[in-house]
């Protein structure tokens, strides 16, 4: 009987028609992984030949530099376009860098950003009785820069906080951020307290990040003012990059049951401006 006949069941699955073995199977999903890297690779190099071409290329041209068919090639065209680093001439039909490309790295305007929110944060306001904050990364990325704030609609005395910076781990607009931002962003350390509420523990505060992570929304039951909730989700680019955290704040019964879940009305609401503000802000870079 020959070797390979004699081979287990599991040792004849590795061995080839020439009797020499094979590397065993590659673990499940790094083909997707393989391809993925190889469309960001192919990207790349479409990207550098635009930038030292000093004129549009057309689709053939590109096509004939990276070696790769025509219909490959303008798919990964289209998707480049889609997000605004790279254009297309109309006239021509040939390809350029596109502006999206001198605005990687550039923070958004806070200006913008507040004044495409404005509408929609006093709808908010006025549907829900909260408080509404809008909040971006503080410039030091230390805390959260609130940019708009709007009053609650009850006549209540209450102190304006636009342009005012907050903690991070202790508001739901900072655990926002902080949830969505990008996997080099560390949490700043010390984790202060100013409430009973608030998260002090790392362990902990990086279970609320993940669990925030996976329902969509942030919370603070009152880890920043004692008695006073806050409910906050993401507003992202047509990237899907957070670029702001849009929040709600009122008095913690007001917007969480006895068990501690979120109402769900005002989180209807809040999840549906933010998503409206979003929209806005498609076309703004």
């Amino acid at each position: 009987m020959s070797n390979v006949a004699g081979r287990s069941a599991h040792d004849r699955v590795a061995v080839g028609r020439s009797g020499r073995r094979r590397r065993g199977p590659r673990p499940l999903g790094s083909g997707v992984v393989a391809r993925q890297i190889q469309s960001v690779e192919r990207a790349a190099a479409l990207l550098r030949l635009l930038g030292g071409a000093g004129r549009p290329l057309a689709l053939a041209e590109l096509a004939a530099a990276v070696d790769l068919p025509r219909p490959t090639v303008h798919g990964i065209l289209r998707t480049l376009r889609d997000e605004g680093l790279v254009a297309q001439d109309q006239a021509s039909g040939r390809y350029l860098l596109g502006e999206g490309l001198d605005r990687l790295g550039t923070p958004w305007d806070r200006h913008d950003l507040r004044s495409r929110a404005m509408n929609w944060a006093d709808a908010l306001a006025a549907g829900t009785g909260c408080a509404v904050y809008l909040g971006v990364p503080s410039v030091d990325g230390r805390g959260v820069d609130v940019v708009h704030h709007v009053f609650r609609p009850d006549g209540s005395p209450q102190t304006l906080r636009t342009n005012t910076v907050q903690p991070l781990h202790a508001t739901a607009w900072g655990l926002c951020l902080l949830a969505f931002a990008p996997a080099s962003v560390r949490v700043p350390e010390p984790l202060d307290r100013y409430t009973r509420r608030t998260l002090t523990d790392p362990a902990a505060l990086t279970r609320e990040l993940t669990a925030s992570r996976r329902r969509g929304w942030a919370a603070d039951p009152g880890g920043w003012e004692p008695g006073t909730g806050g409910l906050a989700v993401a507003v992202r680019s047509g990237g899907g990059l957070t670029v702001a955290a849009l929040g709600i704040g009122a008095p913690a019964e007001q917007l969480f049951s006895s068990d501690g879940r979120p109402r769900p009305d005002p989180l209807v609401q809040l999840t549906g401006a933010a998503a409206e503000i979003a929209d806005g802000l498609e076309g703004l870079r």
